[in-house]
């Protein structure tokens, strides 16, 4: 399975998105910072995401030998699965990853299974093909303020969890903007209303953890950004608002939970109601005029995995 090659979006201080190819266009994306002939990647896709940032250099007149850095948000496939494959071509570049997931990286056996347990073999193969092992001299662990200077600024990597205990978000001084993984939500760009965004958390599992959520947000909001570069997806501003949304939605999801009954799978089909109907309200709130089919079919994925997850979080002793 090769990623459809989608086009480049290009913003401000050298930060381009590219579209990770994965599921469907618009939904993954990989954050290619080029400055001074010399790139960062923040997060990878999958290995089926390759071709797009190869294409996407090519079209900046860079090649893989102008990749430093290429930085993993967290150890979740769909933003490192692709780090491996990418080592491999980038011949003088090094892997960041925090210090709670890089032996994940260097040693993916665990997340393979993990996520085969999640998805199966067979989808498991279509989503991910194969995860290549990174090379455990070319990791680096960030740890919490941990700071790499790129493009005549710092790159600061700050310890976010909530969403999963082995992330990290990175602030950029160069674009005043920070580079969110999972921690600042979805936002999928078809929701826009006249160029404002709709967001919303992502609870997936197996680690969301909802005060930790909370305090990473409001910890990246005490640096006032310009602006974040959502893995899902792009480039976002108006940020106070999102920010408001994002709490009000982790609180509401924290609710249906915990008010959901039953056993089994009779108990996740009804907080998969419950989730789908709360976000499509908070959607019709937004001013989002798709039908509703379309709202559904783009929320499907993430409902069924923020289920899980946040059923998870509710049985855990």
């Amino acid at each position: 399975m090769l990623a459809a090659i989608h086009p480049v979006i290009h913003h401000d201080h050298g930060i381009h998105t590219v579209d990770a190819g994965y599921v469907r266009a618009g939904l993954a994306s990989i954050h290619l910072i080029a400055r001074n002939g010399r790139v960062a990647l923040f997060d990878t896709g999958t290995r089926h995401s390759l071709p797009n940032v190869l294409a996407a250099l090519a079209e900046l007149g860079l090649g893989p030998e102008s990749v430093d850095w290429i930085i993993a948000s967290h150890v979740h496939l769909d933003h490192a699965g692709g780090a491996g494959a990418l080592l491999a071509v980038c011949p003088d570049a090094m892997l960041v990853a925090h210090p709670k997931g890089a032996r994940h990286l260097i040693d993916p056996a665990r997340l393979i299974a993990g996520t085969t347990a999640v998805y199966g073999e067979q989808a498991f193969q279509a989503l991910y093909g194969e995860v290549v092992p990174a090379p455990a001299e070319r990791v680096l662990e960030a740890g919490d303020g941990h700071e790499i200077e790129f493009g005549g600024g710092v790159l600061r990597f700050l310890d976010t969890p909530g969403h999963a205990r082995h992330h990290f978000c990175v602030h950029d001084s160069v674009a005043n903007a920070i580079f969110t993984g999972d921690t600042f939500g979805i936002s999928y760009r078809e929701f826009d209303v006249e160029g404002r965004p709709f967001i919303f958390p992502t609870t997936t599992p197996v680690q969301f953890e909802p005060e930790a959520l909370h305090a990473s947000i409001d910890r990246l909001m005490a640096l006032r950004p310009d602006a974040a570069y959502l893995t899902h997806y792009g480039r976002v501003d108006g940020l106070d608002a999102l920010a408001g949304q994002l709490h009000r939605l982790i609180d509401d999801f924290v609710r249906l939970t915990r008010a959901v009954a039953g056993q089994g799978e009779a108990r996740h089909e009804a907080l998969k109601l419950a989730l789908e109907n709360c976000l499509l309200d908070a959607a019709r709130a937004h001013g989002c005029a798709l039908p509703e089919t379309r709202m559904r079919a783009l929320l499907a994925g993430d409902i069924e995995l923020n289920a899980q997850g946040l059923l998870v979080w509710r049985d855990r002793p």
